[in-house]
């Protein structure tokens, strides 16, 4: 299943919001949809997700205008939105039961779910009573019980514990293997790029960039080397353009991408070498790029 939405335009009165936004995501993959505050990120959600009309473009799946009756989409808002003072198996039900569930099936998605999440203790209690990382995962829930084939998580990661973390990682992993399509929203760039093949960064209300994310760093210069090595030291000190970075690590500029295979075989002969590799930008350096003023 292929999601694309195409030229899509919004305005709120005179203020232009998005202009001709357009990206693609695959089922099976997760997408990272990124931009700063106030970029469009929000707005493209909503108008991806149906709750109010672009002035112009299109959402599509598999290349027709998607059907909202026919596509589930599970959401996980950056602002949490359930009932404080409610039970929790109460309002997981539910929210289910109002994505289409049966209330004997969306009883037995929540409790699988529940368990699958170690909140099982939790079934009765009211939420208030939770810590903000179990009242994240109480949310994630109701985005994932109904069995969506669209996964949108805004901020996922807000408020968790490192080992809940890596809890939800599992989950998301899970659901990608599945053949969901999973986008991402998030200004936590480690995450983004450990889970996404592909990216769209937004700047005030233009797509500054779009694309696999292994294709976008093909596309920086490779021109220059990074090396670990016990002997930094007398490496920068003998080679052209060389230098060691607060990590240790050999910072080499080379005159030519062509001159990679020579410079490591030198290397490799006369120091005692433990990695080697071209420098790719890291995901914060591309969004820095596209998404500063």
């Amino acid at each position: 299943m292929i999601l694309e939405l195409r030229d899509i335009h919004k305005s709120f009165g005179e203020k232009q919001v998005l202009t001709g936004v357009s990206f693609k995501a695959e089922s099976g993959k997760a997408f990272g949809l990124l931009g700063r505050n106030g970029a469009g990120k929000t707005t493209t959600i909503r108008i991806l997700m149906g709750v109010f009309p672009a002035n112009s473009g299109q959402v599509l799946i598999d290349g027709k205008p998607i059907d909202y009756k026919k596509v589930g989409m599970g959401y996980l808002p950056e602002e949490r939105g359930l009932y404080p003072k409610k039970k929790i198996i109460d309002q997981l039900i539910y929210f289910a039961e109002l994505k289409g569930m049966r209330p004997s099936d969306a009883a037995k998605s929540v409790d699988r779910w529940l368990e699958r999440l170690d909140m099982t203790q939790y079934r009765d209690k009211r939420l208030d009573t939770l810590s903000k990382g179990n009242q994240q995962k109480i949310q994630l829930i109701t985005a994932l019980a109904h069995d969506p084939e669209i996964v949108i998580l805004d901020e996922p990661f807000s408020g968790l514990d490192p080992v809940n973390a890596m809890l939800l990682k599992d989950v998301v992993k899970e659901e990608i293997q599945r053949g969901k399509i999973v986008l991402f929203s998030s200004h936590q760039m480690s995450y983004i790029e450990e889970f996404c093949d592909a990216i769209a960064i937004i700047n005030k209300g233009v797509v500054a960039i779009t694309g696999e994310l292994y294709d976008i760093k093909r596309e920086y210069p490779r021109d220059t080397l990074v090396v670990r090595s016990p002997d930094s030291r007398a490496i920068a000190a003998s080679v052209r353009g060389a230098s060691v970075d607060e990590k240790g690590d050999v910072v080499i500029k080379l005159s030519s991408p062509e001159d990679k295979m020579g410079v490591l075989r030198e290397l490799s002969e006369k120091y005692d070498i433990d990695e080697a590799k071209v420098f790719e930008p890291s995901l914060n350096d591309i969004f820095v790029q596209y998404a500063g003023d």
